[in-house]
């Protein structure tokens, strides 16, 4: 879909009395050495240097070539090559001679030195694209192959036996004959078999000439000569000078021969009595395509005689040279197009052909060469589109094609080329045409064609029949365009302000007249320029790399990158930032992912397309994400409702961005939605597809959000739910609709959150009176949104028996079993209905009010225990004190058998019935409550002794010292048992009192002392233990995670280490102690929760319970052994800080009753301990704590559960919480004591 469109070009003259006769690029330095000479009046050859923006030749050498070869009229340069890494030029004459130039000889060198002579004479010479070989063709059938210091490597002879060489045998491949016709056609004859062989008969055009050509990489060359005066042959031959293939024969062949940079085709030419033809072979010499020149018979006996071929660098241009033209022609989709054709106006042609040298580093720079002059031309590959704005967008595209201009409106026909939907037919060549919009009616469009000797055509096309009314001629004159085509008598003809690289640009502009190439914000204007390298500009700033093609909307900047990405950079705001997204096509709507190598042919932004050719030319259209929401998102604030929903429908985007891009406005604009869309199916997929989650911040998040906007959306103040606020809103339009949209009010209902099926079915059963003939219609509609069985029970629920036998009809239920049901049913009285209904759906406690109203208490106690609803039924008889007694006890048996001792004792107490209220309280170890009911009854004395005693020991077990003390006080009146047990609570001050308070100084002595020397004795020895624990344990963390951090490998495989490989029973995942640093995998693959080695192993659920147990013992030297230790510190300081206190009291009794150097002792342990603790914690638990949370090691990555013991440690990290750091209580210590 792309022309050629020429961009820069200069020119300039040969000197007086000079005859060109062959150029060569400088790539280092981008000028053109020319040689001229050398002539049969004059011999001497002179080679000049011209720089394309220069308006002199740089002489560079000058000699003599006088006439080797007597059958000479003169010498003549067959090949001219500069070599820019040695400032060397190498000439070939066909008298034999190869000459070296040298710019800058060295010392003992020659500027012009003749380094080799054939004597035979050279028919035709090629160096190799790597510039390492030379391949001579010579006048005495022979090839010879030199170095680049010009020593031979091989002499080849054609011979007879080369024919054989290549045994051809064609299967048919897309003849006529392969293709299927059908049953009736004639019997096919065998396509191997060809209608007519060629023997490869001379045309009468042959000029008898000798061709050489290359292969892109190098590793093949091909020779085209005449064979034995017979036929003509194309011999390829290996870098190594090995025959590989011979080209079958064919008629007509002459000698033009280019071998394609890609290395797939081998083209020719081939003469034939209607015309011309570019033929292609393989490089097993098979035929593989041709394609018509469009010559008549009378322009071969003219100028188009003396065909020559040659391929631009990049493949994409084959140049076709004639005596006094050259024409480009690109393929595309396995067509061949004239593209461009240039016609040199000198005299001389008829002598010396037109020669063409591509550039052999920009594919679409050439220079064109005749006697008098030469031109420097560069071109671009580029689209003639018409405008992208709307809503005038209709995506035409204008291919030119010779005398074809195929045009397309893509917006009403994709039709892919070659084809097109108007084809013009011209006169002459088409070189250019522009489209644009005409002034006077928009959907008008002008075509402007330019032909090559500066005729402009100009016809118009309308839109107003989609394209279907062919383009109309209206102005056909010969008119001079300022812009274009440049001025080749100058010698810099480009655009003044704009540089050869930034070409694309400035064609954009001057094709679409406004548009294409440039944005005008407000009072901003941006050019957009793309450079041969793939730097996209905008203006002096470059956006983009890699850019392969662009286009400019008037939203958008579309670009398409060289990773296969098509972006879209916002150009809507006033403040145009140009930000370029990101390369994340799964996360973001403004970039895409495309097939490898498409290419932008144009965007109709009013329908969201956007056209693509790929590589092999056919098209693509798509539907970006971006241009698709940028539509609906326009719609949507324009209140064209009707617009965005389409959208959104054909281009499966979600529907709640209809609401969630301006909440408020949609909500206070219900009624017009309803009134746009209208369709009662097309409301309905609205609200079902309704979702709690706002899509405009998640996966349509906006990203170019006007202020406004953002304010508009922020301020809405509906409460509620989403779902629920949009279906009120719009049961409320609704309601004066009920005639045409009952449909839709169900629908409302139904998808509200939760579903309110009841109010669904209640609007269904209003339908019965009013609209009776809509019933069935909403019935199956109700029943296809939700399901039949759920509403048949809600049907029921509403006690209405006729909808609920509809609703039945349309489910899969047994008309048997359904339909006797509902008739007894139907024979019950309406409570007790009521009662089987809820019991039936199970709403018991509906159903056990429905009993309670009918009176039927027995059926009401055995229902309450059957369903468990004592609450229920007390609450309903709370004001009938018989019954609420006698349920009340039921309860009460209730909660005893239920072991809810503490209830069941309370509802006793409120029975009064204090014996099973005692017995209930002491199984619920309430000792108060306990013995207040028992003295209410009242027990006997040795009853209720009995009853303290048994309290007081149960209290010992669950160590309530001080609890058990007072029964032993207050009920049993043992003092020496109570100081005792106030003893083993450390609360040395309450023993010491309730001696006195009793008179018992004796205790001080028997009880108290011994006591306190007990609890000396076991509160030293815990405090030594920790003392100890803390000084084995903290040394070993600090030892593991030194290890960790230093070598991890090591530290999770102690056995492995020196290159074996890692067990796989040992895991690799952190556990939730490790605190200062991710695991091995984490760390160096972002993994996590894996093994070593293969994954086949600890997936059994042996080996599950076998980790669980390495876990738990945290073994030494496992990879839980870290996580075990830190664990059992933080145990260990909970500990501590749960002594605290005890010690406390433990050192004043002590000091109380004179043993300050024991209570010394004491305190003294526990500061140390209390020490340590605080020592140890930032060391341990990380400092620098916020909220007193540690930190959690090895982040757990998003991932899919493994099986067996590899679970475990999963499993740790993903329930972990973060470790929370341990508080160390401070110790008050006892300043007596004198510390």
């Amino acid at each position: 879909m792309r022309n050629l469109r020429r961009i820069d070009g200069s020119v300039l003259k040969s000197p007086p009395d000079l005859r060109l006769t062959a150029a060569a690029w400088d790539a280092a330095t981008d000028s053109l050495l020319c040689a001229f000479g050398p002539t049969q009046d004059n011999v001497l050859l002179e080679l000049k240097r011209w720089h394309p923006n220069g308006k002199t030749f740089e002489p560079i050498a000058s000699w003599e070539a006088p006439y080797p070869l007597p059958d000479l009229e003169s010498d003549e340069i067959l090949d001219l090559h500069y070599f820019s890494d040695s400032l060397t030029a190498c000439v070939i004459l066909r008298g034999g001679d190869i000459i070296v130039v040298r710019e800058k000889p060295q010392d003992g060198e020659e500027k012009v030195e003749i380094v080799g002579s054939v004597d035979a004479g050279i028919a035709a010479a090629a160096w190799s694209p790597d510039e390492e070989l030379l391949a001579i063709g010579t006048r005495a059938e022979t090839l010879v192959y030199m170095t680049k210091d010009f020593d031979p490597v091989a002499d080849v002879t054609f011979t007879r036996e080369d024919l054989k060489a290549s045994n051809h045998v064609s299967v048919g491949w897309g003849k006529q004959e392969t293709q299927f016709k059908g049953r009736g056609t004639k019997a096919l004859r065998d396509p191997t078999v060809p209608e007519k062989i060629d023997e490869g008969i001379l045309s009468g055009f042959d000029e008898k000439n000798f061709s050489i050509s290359w292969r892109g990489d190098g590793a093949y060359l091909a020779v085209n000569s005449i064979h034995e005066e017979s036929r003509r042959i194309i011999r390829v031959y290996s870098r190594e000078g090995a025959l590989d293939s011979v080209s079958e024969p064919l008629d007509g062949l002459v000698g033009a021969l280019s071998w394609r940079p890609a290395g797939n085709l081998i083209c020719g030419v081939q003469y034939r009595d209607d015309g011309a033809k570019v033929v292609f072979f393989e490089r097993n010499g098979l035929r593989h395509g041709q394609f018509d020149l469009r010559i008549s018979k009378e322009e071969l006996k003219t100028w188009a005689s003396g065909i020559s071929l040659k391929w631009n660098v990049d493949s994409s241009v084959l140049a076709v040279l004639f005596k006094d033209r050259i024409q480009m022609w690109t393929m595309g989709n396995y067509h061949y197009y004239l593209k461009q054709e240039i016609i040199m106006s000198s005299r001389n042609t008829q002598d010396a052909p037109v020669s063409l040298i591509w550039h052999p580093e920009k594919p679409l720079h050439f220079t064109m060469c005749s006697q008098q002059e030469v031109r420097f031309l560069t071109f671009a590959s580029v689209n003639s589109i018409g405008t992208l704005k709307p809503p005038h967008d209709y995506g035409i595209v204008a291919v030119i094609d010779g005398k074809h201009l195929k045009l397309t409106a893509m917006r009403f026909a994709n039709i892919p080329p070659p084809m097109s939907q108007q084809e013009v037919m011209l006169d002459r060549n088409a070189t250019d045409v522009r489209l644009s919009s005409s002034s006077i009616d928009e959907s008008v469009v002008l075509i402007d064609i330019f032909f090559g000797d500066r005729e402009h055509s100009q016809y118009q096309w309308s839109m107003q029949t989609k394209g279907r009314d062919a383009p109309v001629l209206v102005d056909d004159k010969v008119s001079t365009i300022s812009v274009y085509p440049p001025d080749l008598d100058s010698a810099a003809c480009g655009p003044p302000t704009l540089e050869s690289a930034v070409w694309h640009g400035y064609s954009q502009l001057a094709a679409n007249g406004t548009a294409n190439g440039d944005v005008e914000t407000s009072q901003t204007k941006i050019i957009f320029s793309l450079s041969e390298n793939g730097s996209l500009f905008a203006n002096d700033r470059r956006l983009v790399r890699n850019c392969t093609s662009f286009l400019v909307s008037h939203l958008y900047l579309i670009v398409t990158t060289s990773q296969h990405l098509v972006k879209f950079v916002h150009l809507g705001s006033q403040d145009i930032e140009l930000e370029l997204p990101p390369d994340t096509p799964e996360s973001d709507e403004r970039c895409r992912s495309i097939e490898r190598g498409a290419r932008l042919v144009t965007a109709m932004p009013s329908i969201f397309a956007v056209v693509l050719q790929m590589p092999r030319g056919n098209l693509e259209t798509i539907y970006p994400r971006a241009l698709v929401l940028a539509g609906v998102r326009d719609s949507i604030n324009k209140r064209k409702y009707k617009r965005a929903f389409l959208a959104c429908r054909n281009q499966r985007v979600d529907m709640n961005i209809l609401h969630d891009h301006a909440p408020q406005q949609f909500i206070s604009n219900v009624n017009m939605f309803i009134d746009q869309v209208q369709k009662v199916g097309h409301i309905d997929l609205f609200l079902s597809q309704l979702r709690s989650e706002d899509v405009s911040k998640t996966m349509y998040k906006e990203t170019l959000r006007t202020a406004e906007e953002t304010e508009g959306k922020n301020n809405s103040a509906e409460q509620g739910t989403k779902i629920n606020r949009i279906c009120d809103a719009f049961l409320k339009a609704l309601k004066g609709r009920m005639s045409t949209h009952s449909q839709n009010a169900v629908t409302a209902h139904v998808c509200k959150s939760p579903p309110d099926l009841d109010a669904g079915l209640s609007q269904i059963a209003e339908l019965r009176t009013a609209n009776p003939e809509l019933v069935d219609a909403a019935i199956e509609h109700i029943c296809f949104l939700a399901d039949v069985n759920r509403l048949y029970d809600n049907a029921l629920g509403l006690y209405d028996l006729r909808l609920a036998s509809l609703i039945a009809q349309q489910s899969q239920k047994d008309p048997k079993e359904y339909g006797p049901f509902l008739q007894n049913l139907q024979r019950m009285t309406p409570l007790r209905m009521q009662y089987e209904i809820d019991n039936y759906l199970g709403r018991f406690q509906k159903a056990l009010h429905h009993l309670c109203d009918l009176k039927a208490f027995e059926e009401v106690k055995s229902y309450t225990i059957k369903h468990d609803l004592y609450t229920t039924v007390l609450n309903h008889y709370r004001y009938q004190e018989a019954r609420l007694n006698d349920l009340m006890r039921l309860y009460a048996d209730h909660l005893s058998n239920s072991n809810d001792h503490a209830s069941a004792g309370l509802a006793y107490d409120f029975l009064s019935d204090y014996v099973l209220a005692s017995d209930s309280y002491r199984q619920a170890h309430l000792w108060k409550e306990s013995l207040a009911a028992a003295s209410l009854i009242p027990f006997p004395g040795l009853q209720q002794r009995s009853l303290a005693i048994s309290l007081a020991d149960s209290l010992t077990e669950t160590k309530n010292f001080t609890a058990a003390a007072t029964i032993h006080t207050d009920y049993l009146s043992d003092i020496p048992t109570a100081a005792r047990l106030y003893c083993k609570g450390y609360h040395f001050t309450d023993a010491i009192r309730l001696s006195g308070l009793h008179h018992r100084p004796d205790l001080l002595a028997s009880v108290i002392d011994p006591g306190l020397v007990e609890g000396m004795t076991s509160m030293t020895e815990l405090l030594a233990d920790c003392k100890s624990q803390l000084s084995a344990q903290v040394p070993r963390i600090h030892e593991l995670r030194t290890k960790k951090a230093e070598d991890p490998l090591a530290f999770f495989d102690s056995e492995g280490i020196g290159g074996a490989d890692i067990p796989d029973n040992v895991s690799l995942a952190p556990t939730d102690a490790s605190t200062t640093g991710g695991s091995l995998f984490t760390r160096y693959t972002n993994r996590t929760g894996g093994t070593a080695g293969t994954g086949a192993t600890r997936r059994t659920s042996k080996n599950r319970r076998r980790e669980e147990r390495k876990r738990a013992r945290g073994k030494k030297g496992s990879v839980y052994e870290e996580e075990y230790l830190v664990n059992s510190v933080a145990r260990l300081v909970e500990r501590v800080n749960l002594v605290n206190e005890e010690v406390e009291r433990l050192v004043v009794g002590l000091m109380r009753q004179g043993m300050r150097e024991r209570a010394a002792a004491v305190e003294s342990a526990m500061v140390e301990v209390v020490g340590l603790c605080k020592q140890c914690i930032p060391e341990i638990f990380g400092d620098g704590m916020e909220d007193g949370k540690g930190v959690v090691a090895g982040e757990v990555s998003e991932g899919v559960r493994p099986k067996g013991g590899e679970g475990i440690l999963w499993d740790t990290l993903e329930s972990s919480k973060p470790i929370e750091t341990p508080v160390v209580k401070e110790f008050g210590e006892l300043s007596l004591l004198g510390r």
